[in-house]
């Protein structure tokens, strides 16, 4: 399988329904408590591209894309309009949005992240498809500029800053970003009489790990 550096019509997925998922195993005790356990270190995304499909060009432009992707088998970028950048939704991103870690004088290299914090628990989301030309990175406090101070791999999430911050330096970024997907299907089933009906068909979309 091979991952296609391409994203989604953005327009069709603004429409999609989908989010986070866990996997839980619960065993119940005997005596009425339960031991809860998790396999997954990172949750995993589901969407439906179905949703935002409007017209039979969208339908055509989604049948293209699927072929192009030859179904399940090569994965792509996806724009998640409810989580696609490291600020907050109503604000724009900034060079300090997120940490990345500390700088030691010797590491050059950090990889993009996103946290997510409610109360004391906090969970790190890996970002390891960061939007072309959207990435702003610091280093204790003082702006760094692409091009200049640092180089971005939009295939992997990962900054490479050109001298290595110094240490005890907070690292920092702000960016948008992709999920990694594929189709969760070989098959698209399209009537036009019952698209025209409002009955859309049904399209899953799942994250793939990289």
């Amino acid at each position: 399988m091979a991952f296609h550096e391409i994203r989604f019509p953005a327009n069709l997925s603004f429409g999609s329904v989908g989010g986070p998922e866990r996997r839980t195993e619960i065993v119940a005790m005997t005596n009425g408590h339960e031991e809860r356990r998790s396999p997954w270190a990172h949750s995993r995304r589901r969407y439906d591209a179905g949703m935002g499909l409007r017209s039979l060009d969208d339908v055509a432009a989604l049948i293209a894309f699927f072929e192009a992707r030859a179904g399940q088998l090569h994965g792509f970028r996806w724009k998640d309009w409810s989580d696609f950048k490291s600020s907050a939704p109503s604000t724009a991103t900034f060079y300090q949005d997120q940490i990345l870690g500390l700088g030691d004088g010797l590491r050059t290299q950090f990889a993009l992240r996103k946290s997510y914090q409610s109360g004391p628990a906090q969970y790190w989301r890996p970002v390891a498809k960061p939007v072309s030309g959207t990435v702003r990175a610091g280093v204790g406090n003082v702006e760094q500029f692409e091009g200049q101070d640092f180089v971005v791999d939009t295939a992997l999430g990962i900054l490479t800053f050109n001298v290595a911050p110094p240490d005890g330096a907070q690292v920092t970024a702000g960016f948008e970003f992709d999920v990694p997907v594929r189709f969760d299907t070989d098959r698209i089933a399209v009537s036009v009489a019952s698209f025209h009906a409002g009955d859309l068909p049904q399209v899953p979309v799942v994250e793939v790990r990289l």
